[in-house]
């Protein structure tokens, strides 16, 4: 079960397990959104860039760091919705072969209604080695604890 809305208050930061990009990650994510940019799919290209090799899409790396968020269970059954991102940075490249974990901070929470609050997180990206890799503010809609006065108790 995932937290409620209450229980992420001055909560500690939340790591992630890792994930290692593929070489298939890459190649199936050029072909799924037609983003064949030859920086990310011609290795001689790539050679001749300041880069010395192909990196991995940022838009790959970010859709990645929502599927970590996930495998942290932090939100299973208690997430309403993805509200929004703001400030997302990339940072460094990530290249094929990188680990990439997160980090989650609670930065801010706020009420909307007796069902629901608003989490913001600032979630960081990093490498294998550390790295700060991407950087980016979501606002998620999470569920909160249900009172006993409205479950029909008395409080």
């Amino acid at each position: 079960m995932g937290l409620y809305f209450e229980e992420f208050a001055g909560r500690a930061p939340i790591t992630s397990r890792g994930r290692t990009i593929t070489e298939a990650d890459v190649v199936t994510f050029a072909g799924l959104t037609g983003d064949l940019v030859e920086l990310h799919t011609n290795e001689e290209y790539a050679k001749t860039t300041r880069f010395g090799r192909r990196i991995v899409h940022g838009a790959l790396v970010f859709g990645m760091s929502i599927g970590l968020s996930t495998r942290t269970n932090l939100l299973d059954d208690t997430l309403v919705a993805f509200s929004n991102v703001d400030k997302l940075r990339f940072v460094a490249p990530v290249f094929i072969g990188d680990t990439i974990h997160i980090v989650k901070r609670v930065m801010e929470c706020t009420e909307v209604g007796p069902a629901q609050g608003k989490v913001v997180f600032e979630t960081r990206v990093f490498n294998q080695r550390d790295e700060l890799v991407l950087v980016y503010l979501d606002t998620l809609v999470v569920k909160r604890r249900a009172t006993t006065a409205e479950n029909g108790n008395p409080t």
